[in-house]
């Protein structure tokens, strides 16, 4: 693939709570040279035509590499339903084969592991609960959050099949930055990788 000069990196995620850390990570990955695509900071490109879910869903076709940050709130921007809109976007980018990179809040894998024996009727964490309801908490707003996670380390696959399905967890924001700047410091080593045809999360 033909490799530009700036990579676009599309950052999706939900806004409440996590503002300060979207801006240090729009000028963190800004001052390394990439090109940012937020919604949260209006530079998400938009076809006036198009409704807001399908811009967002263009836009994980269009960039280069794709950040997902999942945290425990499931974020507005939800048809009657449907997923949301951040949700979506990770999906896309999953089946899309889009290179990816995924930061989860560490209340996220925690309730994932804690709630799995009510979720699920057996330990591979595959037969759905039917009966399980999930009522909303200060801590986590919404079920779904822990259907982004599943999707983003390929619990849909068995162990052994499973690629691009690291999900770094953090719980202070340094720790999100610094897993950013392991990633995403050396532009030459994302160019180099999206030049031979992509690169898978890692």
């Amino acid at each position: 693939m033909e490799v530009q000069d700036r990579p676009t990196v599309m950052v999706s995620s939900t806004v409440y709570r996590y503002e300060e850390l979207l801006d240090q990570l729009f000028g963190t990955l800004n001052g390394y040279g990439y090109n940012v695509w937020m919604s949260y900071k209006g530079t998400l490109p938009v076809d006036p035509s198009k409704s807001n879910f399908d811009n967002c869903l263009k836009a994980v076709e269009d960039c280069d590499v794709f950040l997902g940050i999942i945290t425990p709130f499931y974020g507005s921007g939800v048809a009657k339903g449907q997923p949301s809109i951040t949700h979506r976007e990770m999906c896309q980018a999953i089946e899309l084969d889009k290179p990816h990179y995924f930061l989860a809040h560490d209340h996220v894998p925690f309730a994932w592991r804690v709630l799995r024996q009510y979720r699920f009727l057996k330990q591979d964490g595959k037969t759905p609960n039917k009966r399980f309801r999930f009522q909303k908490t200060a801590v986590m707003d919404d079920i779904r959050v822990l259907e982004m996670y599943e999707a983003a380390i390929r619990n849909d696959l068995d162990l052994e099949e499973r690629k691009g399905n690291w999900v770094h967890e953090f719980f202070h924001f340094k720790d999100a930055l610094m897993y950013v700047d392991s990633q995403f410091g050396d532009i030459d080593r994302i160019r180099g990788m999206l030049a031979n045809g992509g690169v898978g999360h890692e």
